[in-house]
């Protein structure tokens, strides 16, 4: 039977969809014989329940998975029917029962479809790609941080000062009172590294062992400590102990340490060489393909629909409820609307929305020889790399997301053959930096109607 699809807004759409009495029962009337066979009735053993009684347990259950496969079913013919692109998860109502057909169950399906992706002229996105030379600077500075990693320290009568690390006790008292998370004793400190709120790093410096210090900190809105957040304390600190940095040398002995089998300097500095390389590589991708998502964001109109939308924003909601859960946070503390999530949401939605239509368009899908690669160079990391490949490619799941990585290569490969773009000479440190961004601001927002 043909099922009438009915336009309800420029994406929604909605479906009746019918499904006979007599096709429901007899399918509850199969399960139930099927289901007897182990069911497992009191005082029976398993299979061998009188046919009343397994209908009795069993049968609303059974009756409720039916409808809801009959439903799905007819569902799944009528887009098949249309060709329709459904976004997101159908709205299944029941219809009343005075207005459905007679030895009929009636539900009405709302849902939205895929919407029309206009592009935009792709080749006009600019983008601009670093050009990068690894200097012996760069090693230098590199085998310089690896070993501060790698100090020892040695206590010191002078007074504190950067890069020192200092033993302390310390106590924060707010209105008088101390409280949950502000003491501390033979706590460790080393200044410079940031891993303390400000106060503590600024209180720390000249200051000599036996010394006391009070100040206040005031706490970020945003702090953790829901309890103390925006709140000002006052901080009570002792230095027991100042040491100051050793660094090892570099020889043969701490090239051995980093894993170099014949213990050469050069042979160390050629392997941060190379670590460095890889290193700028996949930072110069990052940075294209922040470009490049933008610009592409930014060219394409299209309606979002709705329904992905508030999917989105509710994945987010709880993946943000989870960190802050690790962050210590208890769930009842957790105050999130899916609403705070909206504008970002929205913003997810619609790339997700452009590259699908970029892929399809121009036939960027992943060849299985790329992903084979992927995996490959992934398994090279373990001790059988052919084990780890075949384990992976004997389930499809297992693949999907080393597909949709050749698909992302795929496109941002594409798009600069395409866009025109600009070689930068910069600076390794220049590229590295966490907050790069080569984005420029946005003055234009292509139309979204949501």
């Amino acid at each position: 039977m043909q099922s009438t699809i009915e336009t309800i807004s420029q994406l929604e759409r909605r479906v009746v969809l019918s499904v006979p009495l007599d096709v429901i029962e007899k399918e509850v009337q199969k399960r139930l014989a099927q289901l007897s066979k182990t069911a497992k009735i009191a005082g029976f053993r398993p299979g061998k329940g009188p046919m009343k009684m397994v209908t009795q347990q069993y049968g609303q259950q059974v009756r409720s998975e039916v409808i809801t496969d009959q439903v799905q079913a007819k569902f799944n013919e009528a887009v098949r029917e249309h060709d329709l692109r459904v976004a997101g998860y159908p709205r299944v109502e029941p219809k009343p029962a005075n207005e459905a057909q007679e030895n009929q169950l009636e539900f009405q399906a709302t849902f939205e479809v895929y919407p029309e992706v206009t592009l935009g002229d792709l080749t006009k996105i600019e983008l601009t790609r670093p050009q990068v030379e690894i200097t012996d600077a760069d090693i230098e500075r590199t085998l310089g941080v690896l070993r501060k990693q790698r100090a020892t320290f040695k206590k010191v009568e002078r007074a504190a000062q950067n890069e020192d690390q200092v033993i302390c006790d310390f106590i924060g008292r707010l209105d008088g009172e101390p409280f949950d998370g502000a003491q501390g004793r033979d706590f460790a400190i080393t200044i410079g590294e940031g891993r303390m709120l400000p106060e503590f790093e600024t209180a720390l410096p000249g200051m000599k062992a036996g010394e006391t210090k009070h100040f206040p900190l005031v706490f970020p809105t945003d702090y953790h400590g829901k309890e103390v957040a925006g709140k000002t304390a006052e901080f009570e600190l002792t230095v027991k102990e100042v040491t100051e940095p050793q660094l090892p040398p570099l020889d043969e002995t701490f090239a051995r340490l980093l894993g170099i089998a014949d213990g050469s300097v050069e042979s160390l500095c050629k392997e941060v060489k190379s670590n460095l390389q890889l290193q700028l590589k996949n930072r110069i991708e990052g940075l294209m393909k922040e470009q490049v998502m933008a610009a592409m964001r930014q060219q394409a109109e299209m309606t979002l629909p709705k329904s992905l939308v508030e999917m989105e924003m509710m994945s987010m909601g709880q993946q943000m409820a989870g960190e802050l859960q690790k962050q210590g946070m208890k769930p009842e503390d957790i105050k999130l609307s899916p609403e705070m999530f909206r504008k970002q949401a929205e913003e997810r939605v619609k790339l997700l929305l452009t590259v699908s239509e970029v892929v399809r368009k121009h036939q960027l899908q992943p060849k299985i020889e790329q992903v084979r690669a992927l995996v490959a160079e992934v398994a090279q990391t373990y001790e059988e790399p052919e084990a780890v490949v075949r384990w992976h490619f004997e389930k499809p799941e297992r693949l999907a997301n080393y597909e949709a990585l050749a698909t992302e290569h795929n496109l941002i490969a594409w798009i600069q053959t395409s866009a025109q773009v600009t070689d930068k000479p910069m600076t390794l440190e220049e590229v590295m930096v966490p907050v790069l961004s080569l984005v420029p601001p946005q003055t234009t927002t292509a139309a979204v109607t949501t």
